[in-house]
């Protein structure tokens, strides 16, 4: 049985309010269909430590650095998830950019699988029959799309993984999320830097090129990604890792939607029955988890 604490309560609404922003992400990184995917991400880096550093600031969190850097351990834990959403990042925008929101749809609604294969795997989380069946229903629609596609889906399935991965291993860090996030993206800022200073070195860089709103995009980078980053992290500590998982579909789905009615990408019968069957695989997966609240 689930109980519903007030941990638990504000583990599931960090959690959506992640899931519901990264639905609607890829609207931000259309606008970047003509830019090198790489730029793209090691100004996501640049510019999250910049608002990180403004939020350690204000939040005065900045005091519990010291003892993470002095824990070789955790630093350890934390660059190897910095390695996961770096790549699962980069990828995601080469999807968006190459029209092909759809796949990263499917992607992000096989991942909240490998979160539940994980949890069990790892942290011997356990299920309900009713939230089993949940998750049947949704690998059934999976394989689905699977089927649909005729080919496998390398974009779909290395979102999943590496998200999944990611989630997984910054659930073994006990830290706050902003200390933690800082520290995250404070690994990956050399490289950032270095690839920038390569870019523009020959002159292959498209931030501060005469185009205002692409300059502008570019520097909203730290906001787009810290901000739901920090959700989902403050989510995923206090709450399964099961749950997040299904709790999850909600971001893809609105992404579906974006990509049927934003971005005119086909839908056919197989994906309108995939889309149904996560929806009720999702509203059985919840209702469990309130009936339960209840008990």
């Amino acid at each position: 049985m689930l109980k519903m604490t007030q941990s638990n309560k504000s583990g599931y609404l960090y959690a959506i309010a992640a899931f519901v922003f990264w639905g609607f992400i890829p609207i931000y990184f259309a606008q970047f269909e003509n830019v090198n995917p790489w730029e793209v991400l090691i100004h996501r880096i640049i510019w999250s430590v910049v608002v990180l550093i403004f939020l350690l600031q204000i939040t005065k969190q900045y005091k519990q650095l010291k003892p993470i850097f002095k824990d070789f351990n955790q630093l350890k834990y934390l660059f190897i998830s910095s390695v996961f959403i770096s790549a699962n990042w980069v990828l995601f925008i080469y999807a968006v950019g190459v029209n092909k929101i759809l796949e990263t749809s499917l992607g992000y609604f096989i991942n909240p699988l490998i979160s539940v294969l994980f949890g069990y795997i790892f942290f011997t989380e356990r299920l309900t029959k009713i939230q089993t069946f949940a998750i049947a229903l949704a690998l059934i629609a999976i394989i689905l799309e699977l089927i649909n596609i005729g080919s496998l889906p390398l974009i779909s399935l290395g979102l999943a993984f590496s998200f999944g991965m990611y989630g997984m291993v910054r659930k073994k860090v006990k830290i706050a999320s902003i200390p933690g996030l800082f520290v995250e993206t404070l690994l990956l800022l050399p490289f950032a830097i270095a690839y920038m200073i390569y870019l523009f070195y020959t002159q292959t860089n498209a931030f501060y090129q005469g185009d205002t709103y692409l300059t502008f995009m570019f520097s909203l980078g730290g906001i787009i990604t810290v901000l739901p980053l920090l959700w989902f992290n403050a989510g995923v500590t206090r709450i399964n890792l099961s749950t997040v998982g299904m709790l999850q579909y909600i971001g893809p789905t609105i992404s579906f939607l974006v990509a049927l009615y934003i971005y005119n990408e086909p839908l056919d019968e197989n994906k309108l029955l995939t889309f149904v069957l996560i929806w009720i695989a999702l509203v059985i997966f919840t209702y469990e988890i309130f009936k339960n609240k209840k008990n």
